[in-house]
């Protein structure tokens, strides 16, 4: 085996070397070039590493956004660490680089689908510990999917190829997750001690939203209920804490706030001063105008203006916002969010419009000029109706004749090669560019793709296989595509780790290993040659 300039194979393999001489002939069954490349293909022993590792790379591309909104980057909801490191591996054969690709996990994807309970809505109901521990799964599947491909370049090596430089320059399929604690799971003690886990499971950045523990709901669903700034800054700290505590010194920390659609409070702080944080939010509660005489045992007043008033309260406690106020309380939160620790924003919106987003974000720049987002470009928002009816509005103002369009319809399929449904799609397909720019989101993700592809992948699949097309539904739809689009786990059986296995149980047993990947293996039938059609002829010709 030839000598890999590789930092960590190098000092693995002088370390074991040594230790065989301090051991002796105990040792002598092993070998230190295979215990070397054991070490290069796990480069992350621990979740921690991982999170530092990852912090680093979040700041840095958070500097290149500053510079530049062009160089904004990505993630994908995943909730399986499978569906992580295919997403992976896939981002490395188009892209060549996972720069700027991130992994995103969705609360609402671990309560439908990773919860103990069985299937449970976006609530907070799911059981803390499943949040952390799809973080480490994911992480267990990338640093699989590095030892599976780094194996495969030692294989090479060891047959005589020169993939020296691709062993050398190798790129981990280990990037930046960012992780969901919803509202923190309790109090600010709660939150601590699972920002935590999920730090120590490999998070380099939390997201937490400004709702109340114990009755958060969907950030698109109505019913939500806000906290008081300083409730929400004790769970900020709290964060922060963790990760110094754990050495990971860049955490990140995303603040979310769902005051655009909130109308609800639990609590009225106590505001110490005039013009407090207390008294801003105070401000917002709607009141109405009493007299002394109105006034009924045990009711709690407010003095507004000089004059008494009475906070609007439901029959289950809760306070009303004023109607109107959404927008300031986002700029407000948003604006003390940053002053008070967190690195970026997560503005919950009722629709994807560019200009309404730079709207409130231009806001708060006023006060914080880096202020910048993690957007979430949801599967709740109706993206070919909200865009269609954006370009609708365009048209008119344009002087478009519209006569054409039902405005009440405009998802029928009848318009969908119109020119108002080519203009809509052309939107939707710069969104993420142009909120970048002008919106100053740094981070587009989508919260639930996987659950929705998973859903009409097997609904594609379902239809054919139980229907008149059988296995050919399978074949032609599923296995064929694999193999035209060479999707690695075409191959199963070494995506799950069998030739890693067989190698490993190789270095630890020798000639007596029982290897699966002999002749035998069906996985043989993948291993297909590359066909070029030679020009102009219908020659075709076979290319190893």
């Amino acid at each position: 085996m030839k000598k890999i300039a590789h930092e960590s194979y190098s000092s693995a393999l002088e370390t074991v070397r040594s230790l065989k001489e301090k051991y002796g002939s105990s040792w002598n069954a092993i070998n230190p070039q295979n215990a070397a490349r054991m070490v290069s293909q796990n480069r992350f022993k621990t979740g921690l590493d991982i999170a530092k590792y990852t912090a680093s790379i979040m700041r840095e591309d958070m500097a290149a956004y500053d510079a530049n909104s062009s160089e904004y980057t990505q993630s994908l909801g995943c909730w399986h660490g499978f569906v992580a490191q295919q997403k992976m591996i896939s981002v490395k054969k188009h892209y060549k680089t996972t720069n700027k690709r991130y992994l995103y996990l969705s609360g609402w994807m671990v309560a439908a689908l990773r919860s103990e309970f069985g299937p449970l809505p976006d609530q907070s109901m799911h059981e803390k510990t499943a949040v952390p521990a799809l973080i480490e799964e994911i992480y267990d599947f990338l640093r699989q999917a590095d030892a599976i491909e780094l194996n495969d370049l030692f294989r090479r090596l060891e047959a005589g190829e020169n993939v020296q430089y691709e062993i050398d320059n190798f790129e981990t399929h280990v990037v930046p997750i960012i992780a969901d604690i919803d509202a923190g799971f309790g109090n600010e003690e709660a939150t601590y001690l699972l920002a935590k886990k999920m730090i120590q499971a490999g998070a380099c950045a939390i997201q937490i939203e400004n709702q109340v523990s114990d009755a958060k709901q969907c950030g698109h669903q109505d019913g939500k209920v806000t906290v008081p700034h300083e409730d929400f800054i004790a769970k900020l700290n709290a964060i922060r804490y963790a990760f110094l505590e754990l050495g990971v010194n860049d955490g990140i920390i995303v603040a979310r706030t769902d005051s655009e659609g909130a109308g609800l409070t639990q609590k009225l702080p106590v505001s110490n001063e005039p013009g407090d944080l207390a008294s801003k939010y105070l401000d917002f509660v709607e009141c109405k105008e009493v007299s002394i005489g109105e006034i009924k045992e045990n009711e709690i007043l407010l003095k507004r203006g000089g004059k008494l008033v009475r906070p609007v309260r439901l029959a289950n406690g809760l306070y009303k916002f004023k109607e109107g106020s959404n927008i300031d309380r986002v700029v407000l939160d948003c604006i003390t969010s940053l002053q008070n620790g967190a690195d970026l924003l997560w503005i919950e919106t009722p629709t994807p419009h560019v200009g309404q987003i730079a709207h409130m974000v231009n806001r708060v720049r006023e006060v914080v000029p880096n202020a910048k987002l993690v957007y979430n470009n949801s599967p709740s928002f109706n993206w070919t109706l909200n865009f269609r009816n954006q370009v609708y509005e365009e048209m008119l103002l344009e002087g478009e004749n519209m006569t054409p369009y039902d405005r009440n319809n405009l998802m029928d399929e009848l318009y969908d090669g119109s020119e108002l449904c080519h203009r809509a799609d052309e939107k939707i397909k710069t969104f993420q560019i142009d909120g970048a720019r002008e919106a100053g989101i740094f981070h587009h993700l989508i919260t639930l793709p996987t659950y929705h592809t998973t859903a009409l992948h097997m609904n594609d699949l379902t239809k054919g296989y139980f229907g008149e097309d059988g296995m050919l539904a399978y074949v032609k739809g599923v296995q064929r595509q694999e193999i035209r689009k060479g999707v690695a786990c075409v191959k199963h059986q070494r995506m799950a780790g069998s030739n890693l296995g067989d190698d490993h149980k190789t270095f630890f047993a020798g000639d007596k290993a029982l290897k699966a990947g002999g002749a035998k293996n069906t996985s043989n039938q993948f291993e297909t040659k590359e066909v070029k059609k030679e020009i102009g002829s219908g020659k075709k010709i076979a290319v190893a």
